[in-house]
Order: C-alpha cells, then structure tokens, then sequence
C-alpha cells in the first residue's frame, strides 16, 4: 500500500468535533429552516384568510383564531379600544370550551385594566412567562380558566391603535418565544389592514343601503285598504339590490301594486329599479288598463329608452266589486302572490307566468282575475325571502306560507316585519314584501 493511500483513508479531524456532532448540527438547523418555512407559508396563508372577509365581526373573529393557529395557542382574544383608546370596549373570544362560558356567566368583561392594561398604555409587544407573577396582574375573576403564558401584540389601524390580541398557553406548555412573537406581529399588521378593509367596506355598504331606501317609496294613503311594505338588504355581503315595491290609489277607487327585482347588485340595478318602478307608476296612474297590458306598455318603453337590466315583476289591481272584491295581476316572471283569506287555509295564486321585462317586449302575459272576500291580505314578495341552495323552491314557499298565515292576526307591518325576520331563505339575497288588505264588507266613502 502507497503511504498516499493511506493518508487517504485516514479521516481529517483538524482537533474539531467528531462527525456525528455535525450532523446533529446540520440536522437541527434543518429543521429549524423547515420549521421558519412552515411558519412563514401559515403566515401567508393566514393573511390571505383574514383579508378575504369583509364583514367586521367576521374578520375580528378570524383574527383571532388564526393567530392561536400560528403559535399553537389554547386561547385567544381580541379587546376592541373605546374611543379614548383608554379601555376595552369589546372583547372577542375564541377558544373557550361550553363549560368555560358558562363558568363565566354573568362576569362583566374586561374593560383592560391590570395586564391587559399593560398593553394599552405601552403598545409594543408583551411576552409573560408566568401571568400571576407578573406584577401588574390584577388576577383572574370567579370562573376563568386557569392561564400561564400570554403574548401580547397592538393592532393598529391607520397609525391608530384599534385593539390588541392576546394569547395564552401554548399547546406544548411552555412559554411563548421569540418566534412567536415575530409572527404575530405580521399577522397583527396584516390585522390592521384587514380592519380598516371591512370598516370601509361597511361604510360603502351603509351609504348604499341608505341610497337604496331613499329610492323606495313611503306607501301613501291607501284608504279604504291598508298596505304596509319593507325591504331589508342580503346578510351576506353585498352591495344594493334590485328589489323594489310600490302602491297607488287609482282614480277609479281601485288600488294598484307591484313588486319587483331587477337582475344585479349594485348601484346599476339601484338606479335601474328606480327608474322602472317610476315608469310603470305614471303608467298605471294614466292608464289603468288590465296589469298585462301596463307591463307590456313598460316593457316597450324600457326596451326603447333605456339598457336596464332583465326584471321580473308582479302588477296587481285591487277594484270593488258586486260582492266584494276583485284582484287583477299579471306577472313578468315573478313569484305568485299569496293570499290569506279570514277562515281560509293560505293560498298561492299561480297561474301561467309571463316573461320577465327585458327579454321579448312583444311576447303578450296573460292576465288573470280572481275575486277576494273583505279583509282578505295580499303578499308581494321577491325571491330572496323563499330561495334557499340546499331546498327546492317549493319548501320555501310552503315555509313562508305557514309563516304568514300563522302571524296574519298582527298588523301588516308587524306582519312584513316578521316575514323578513322569519324568513325561510339562507339570506344570500336582499327581499322585499308589500301587504295589502281589502276593506271590510261595508266602509263609510270617506276616512273616519
């Protein structure tokens, strides 16, 4: 064996430390790398969480939850600052069992005094390693589950403190790190943007819900018959709808009404249901033909004068008769209107449906006649008080059907507000009901 082969099998160690010492070093900055990696995608992917939603609740919510996600946290929670940014004015918590609210039932919240406090007057990041020691704890009230650690971090919106996120007990037992830390302060500044996207949206949202009533119609003096109305926005986010309603006294001492909804969400279809539910009420006034031929004459007009979107629509006409009332509608691919009659199971009126305005404003709607007994109640509705994704149509319709008839002793307001609260729908679309009663057997010409 050459003396150059031997040195070459001869291990090199230098006087440094033995092979399987670097491997366990080597082995262990791996697995802090993969460990960063993995926390780093979680961050990510929890901003991308927090910053999809919109609604305000939902997002502090959110927060919250992702937060004890990242650092593997029993418990956290949100304190929302008063105005005066002095003390806590919410408090969101997340992570509580049953038993552990119960337990705490009837304790007032915390307002941010002792530690929690802490992090109001001094916002920068607080990490206690045993919270009953720390000097400025004030201790836990009757019922509150025992907690150790906390992490501390201040969510700021707009260089303003909006409230601080708190967690406690890591899943492991031990002591929120440095890393922790670190982590949550991304996430809190991602949090803050987050905020300030969901108070902007609801800001946009309100002044476009209030832009969308103001387009409604206060119903006016019905007399002889009562009419009552009320429109109520999706639950879901969204901006305005197309959902629309009105009421006239016609000349003649018939009652006109119709519901509506035009095809979209947004200021687009608000504008386009203004404009048809003002066209079809100078119709209705001046012509006071049967409801089939107004909305033909409103079809024309729209599909001549304007781009407004695909609407349905049913146009109801209430008028004396020999013994009683007599109801006259037609429908431009609407719901059918539904009848409570004193003594009489509830009743859908439905018949053969004419096209929606906007699609063919020379195809002809039927018409259809029906007499109504005194007192009888008229409801007008659109499609998101009855629609639901996981139920055929028909079960919201008999669910609304019930609903109605079980509550038509209430005054019609009290009724509609009642229907849209009760609603059988999953609340993904704005609704609108119109109630309208006919008059008793005999009534003076003139109001009392």
């Amino acid at each position: 064996m050459h003396h150059d082969d031997a040195q070459a099998r001869t291990p090199l160690t230098d006087g440094g430390p033995p092979a399987d010492t670097d491997l366990t070093d080597v082995a262990r900055q791996l697995h802090e790398l993969a460990r960063a990696r993995d926390r780093l995608q979680g961050l990510l992917e929890a901003v991308m969480a927090i910053s999809s939603e919109l609604e305000l609740p939902v997002v502090l919510n959110r927060i919250v939850s992702t937060a004890m996600d990242l650092v593997h946290a029993r418990y956290g929670a949100l304190g929302v600052l008063n105005e005066d940014r002095t003390e806590l004015d919410e408090f969101i918590t997340v992570g509580l069992t049953d038993r552990e609210r119960a337990d705490l039932a009837g304790v007032e919240l915390p307002h941010g005094r002792g530690l929690l406090g802490t992090l109001i007057h001094h916002p920068q990041p607080l990490r206690v390693a045993n919270i009953q020691a720390h000097p400025h704890s004030a201790g836990f009230p009757p019922g509150h589950p025992p907690m150790r650690a906390l992490l501390g971090v201040a969510i700021s919106v707009r260089g303003e403190i909006y409230g601080d996120l708190y967690l406690a007990d890591r899943a492991d037992g031990r002591p929120f790190d440095e890393h922790d830390q670190d982590i949550v302060v991304a996430l809190a500044g991602a949090a803050g943007v987050a905020i300030e996207n969901a108070r902007l949206f609801e800001q946009v949202r309100a002044g476009a819900e209030q832009f969308q009533r103001l387009l409604l119609p206060r119903l006016p003096d019905l007399y002889p018959y009562a009419g009552a109305a009320i429109y109520e926005p999706a639950t879901r986010p969204a901006q305005v709808g197309g959902d629309w309603y009105d009421a006239i006294l016609l000349p003649d001492h018939a009652c006109g009404a119709v519901i509506g909804d035009v095809v979209g969400h947004d200021l687009h279809a608000a504008a386009a249901m203004a404009q048809t539910r003002n066209m079809l009420r100078a119709l209705l006034y001046d012509r006071r033909t049967p409801p089939s031929a107004v909305l033909t004459r409103l079809d024309r007009t729209l599909h001549a004068i304007t781009d407004t979107p695909v609407t349905t629509a049913c146009l109801a006409r209430i008028e004396p008769g020999d013994h009683g009332w007599i109801l006259h509608w037609s429908t431009a691919g609407h719901m059918p209107p539904l009848l409570l009659a004193p003594g009489r199971d509830p009743e859908y009126l439905h018949a053969e449906p004419g096209l929606p305005l906007g699609v063919d404003p020379h195809h002809p709607r039927p018409d259809h006649t029906r007499p109504l007994p005194p007192e009888t109640i008229m409801l007008l509705f659109t499609d998101g008080l009855v629609e639901h994704p996981a139920l055929p149509i028909d079960t919201g319709l008999d669910a609304l059907a019930e609903l109605a008839a079980a509550h038509a002793h209430l005054p019609l307001d009290e009724l509609c507000r009642t229907l849209c609260d009760r609603h059988p729908s999953d609340g993904h679309d704005d609704m609108a009901v119109l109630a309208l009663r006919t008059p008793p057997a005999a009534w003076p010409e003139t109001p009392p």
